[in-house]
């Protein structure tokens, strides 16, 4: 492989200097060693810090965006990082199954991952994606060196891309509070949002509106009597938490759960959705929780009139639908950032939005718990786009 090596120093060290004013360097950097390596894409994973760490895509370019925010098993670290001298050659079906079909469909077919040490625990992973095999050269060698070590400094730096502290938490107890206490929160707003309609609004609605409203109340206290006589049986551990998941249809979910909005959420949201789609496999009831967050979240934070818009999609391994608005946006830095417990975007006394910093994170463990995952990044021509992926529900599970 032929590297300018004279372009990839002088881009780097441009990168370097005006990291601190540009939030966006971490994606510049990997599309660099994505044009210096003639890769389909780069990717940065960012793990747990535990002895056996799992991890989470937290960056990606090229062929492989579509992963972003995607969970990355202990085994498949173990695979991705064998006992040799970095960067590594990776083999994708090395990986466990489902990543490497998912990998596999968008033509990548091996990896150049290389480890990143920070205060001397394994980190980061950088990755290279390739749509065929390559020789392991001095060229190829240097490049992801370099890049990792760039990765490396970006990390360390004050100011810039940083480790999240504690996206989780090792009391199961203390999970199934936060997640369970979520889903109650949600029928609630919804009774209440309709219940304040009614009052509010009585003289302007019409008597269909009226028994409209008064059906969704009934429905959403039936929900939650039902969602308490469980919790009532459930023992406080992370089992009683566990779902069964099902083929089920998306777009209906997606309709129903927009249906039952509270009104002036249901006034901002525009509906893009395909006339079909394939079932997604999953739990039904948890989606509606999630729909009514990343909408309350895409309101929230966009001042005007500006739509929100609700889109579906698929792909040959996964169905998926996006919420996009036209709001302050999001730093391509804080990405991963805002799934994590208590996270805050703005702190102190001056902060303009209210909210405890859960929502979102509840949010990625009911995908996650679906063997899904949900990403945000800046929406083009601004604002924000929150992406949710659940496997397909028309294939083994094997497959999916």
């Amino acid at each position: 492989m032929s590297v300018a090596y004279r372009e990839l120093i002088f881009s780097l060290t441009a990168l370097i200097d005006e990291a601190h004013q540009d939030h966006a360097v971490l994606d510049r950097l990997l599309r660099l060693g994505q044009r210096a390596l003639g890769a389909g894409g780069m990717g940065v994973c960012e793990l747990d810090g535990q002895a056996d760490p799992a991890g989470r895509i937290v960056a990606t370019t090229g062929v492989n965006s579509w992963a972003l925010g995607r969970p990355i098993g202990a085994e498949h670290i173990r695979a991705a990082t064998p006992p040799l001298a970095p960067p590594y050659r990776v083999d994708v079906k090395r990986l466990e199954p489902l990543a490497a079909k998912q990998f596999e469909a968008r033509s990548t077919r091996y990896l150049l991952v290389h480890p990143v040490y920070l205060e001397g625990r394994l980190s980061l992973l950088v990755a290279a994606f390739f749509e065929q095999d390559l020789e392991l050269d001095e060229d190829n060698t240097a490049v992801m060196k370099l890049i990792a070590a760039a990765v490396g400094f970006l990390y360390r730096a004050p100011g810039l891309p940083r480790l999240g502290a504690g996206a989780g938490s090792s009391n199961d107890a203390e999970l199934f509070m936060a997640v369970t206490s979520h889903e109650l929160r949600t029928p609630v707003t919804v009774i209440k949002g309709y219940a304040d309609t009614l009052r509010d609004h009585w003289d302007q609605l019409d008597d269909h509106q009226r028994r409209d409203s008064a059906r969704v109340i009934g429905q959403r206290a039936g929900d939650l009597a039902r969602m308490v006589d469980r919790l009532l049986d459930a023992s406080v551990t992370v089992n009683a938490v566990k779902v069964d998941l099902a083929p089920f249809d998306l777009l209906e979910t997606l309709r129903r759960a927009s249906a039952e909005l509270p009104l002036d959420l249901r006034k901002r949201l525009r509906l893009e959705l395909p006339a079909k789609l394939p079932p997604a496999l999953g739990h039904r009831a948890g989606i509606g929780s999630v729909l009514i967050e990343l909408v309350t979240n895409a309101h929230k934070y966009s001042p005007g009139a500006a739509p929100v818009i609700l889109s579906a999609d698929s792909d040959p391994h996964t169905v998926l639908f996006q919420i996009a608005d036209r709001g302050i946006g999001i730093s391509p830095d804080h990405t991963s950032h805002t799934f994590e417990r208590f996270w805050q975007g703005e702190v102190g006394d001056d902060r303009r939005y209210g909210g405890a910093g859960l929502g979102l994170f509840l949010v990625r463990k009911t995908i996650e718990r679906q063997n899904g995952w949900v990403s945000l990044r800046p929406r083009d021509g601004g604002g924000t786009v929150a992406e949710v992926r659940l496997p397909r529900g028309d294939m083994g599970v094997g497959e999916a």
